[in-house]
C-alpha cells in the first residue's frame, strides 16, 4: 500500500475543487477526507472512491475496478465499497471532483444511517 508523498500532493490537488481535503496515514494507504468523512483511500498510487450502490453502479460502468483488501488475517480477497477513480477523472480535475462530491454525498449518508453509537461502560471503581 506504499503511497509516494509526490502522488499525495498529486491527489490533494487533483481534488482541491473539493475544498479542504485532509489525508491521513492509515495502514501503509492514505485516507482522503472531507466534510468529516473519508471520501477516497490510495492505494499503491491509485485513488479508490467510497460508494453507495448507485455509485457503484455508476463507476462500473466507466470501467472502474473494486479496490480488493486481504490481510493475515482474512487471506481471502474481500471486495470493498471503494472503487477506482475512473480513468477519464485520473487527469481531468473537474471530472475527478464531479465523482468525489458524489463519494462524500455516499460517505455522508452512509454515515448518517448508522446507529449511533453506544457509549462505553466504565468499569467498576473507575472514575473519568
Amino acid at each position: 500500500m506504499p503511497v509516494s508523498a509526490s502522488f499525495l500532493e498529486f491527489a490533494k490537488d487533483h481534488f482541491a475543487g473539493l475544498g479542504h481535503v485532509e489525508a491521513r496515514r492509515m495502514f501503509g494507504g492514505v485516507g482522503l477526507w472531507s466534510q468529516g468523512v473519508m471520501f477516497a483511500l490510495i492505494d499503491d498510487e491509485t485513488v479508490f472512491l467510497k460508494t453507495d450502490e448507485a455509485l457503484r453502479e455508476a463507476m462500473r460502468a466507466e470501467g472502474a475496478q473494486a479496490w480488493i483488501y486481504s490481510n493475515a488475517k482474512r487471506p481471502w480477497p474481500q471486495e470493498t465499497s471503494y472503487w477506482s477513480l475512473p480513468e477519464a477523472a485520473q487527469d481531468d480535475p473537474d471530472e475527478a471532483v464531479t465523482w468525489a462530491r458524489r463519494s462524500v454525498a455516499a460517505a455522508l449518508a452512509l454515515q448518517a444511517a448508522k446507529p449511533p453509537k453506544k457509549p462505553r461502560k466504565r468499569p467498576p471503581g473507575k472514575s473519568g
